[in-house]
């Protein structure tokens, strides 16, 4: 890593930076090659050949015969990018983030709908143990009947 990365601390996120970008280069090149329809019926006919074609690590490919998502962006993927694979595969990008997300497209669909995921283990871990002691604070005032600073 070049520079400071204070997004680094924030759970379950991977953040497509420069670093990303020249990690996944020929990862998302390949997916960009699947906008042409020539390309996909050639994905679609042989995926191992077609990906042999092109120069990325093992670790990519396989993740692309798997369809792992998350870990073709921990790999430099870009979500963008990736798009033209599950196109491909006649997927929606709602499809797509259901599944990196562990729900069903129904779930996930539900949940979009009601405002998305809550903010709860989704900070910065250093903002994540301050909301849980503002929680707790909240609580004990609760129960005595007192109210917190932030009530005043």
């Amino acid at each position: 890593m070049s520079l400071s990365k204070p997004y680094l601390d924030i759970p379950g996120t991977t953040v497509f930076d420069a670093d990303q970008a020249r990690l996944g280069y020929h990862l998302n090149q390949f997916c960009m090659s699947l906008m042409k329809a020539p390309n996909r019926d050639r994905f679609r006919a042989d995926e191992r050949a077609y990906l042999d074609e092109w120069p990325m690590s093992e670790d990519q490919k396989q993740a692309v015969l798997a369809r792992d998502y998350n870990r073709m962006i921990s790999l430099g993927g870009n979500v963008y990018f990736l798009a033209k694979i599950f196109s491909t595969d006649g997927r929606s990008f709602q499809y797509a983030a259901a599944l990196m997300t562990g729900m069903t497209q129904d779930a996930y669909a539900e949940m979009m709908l009601k405002g998305g995921r809550s903010p709860d283990g989704n900070r910065y871990t250093s903002e994540q143990a301050a909301a849980e002691a503002a929680v707790a604070a909240q609580s004990v005032a609760n129960l005595s009947g007192t109210r917190t600073a932030e009530q005043h």
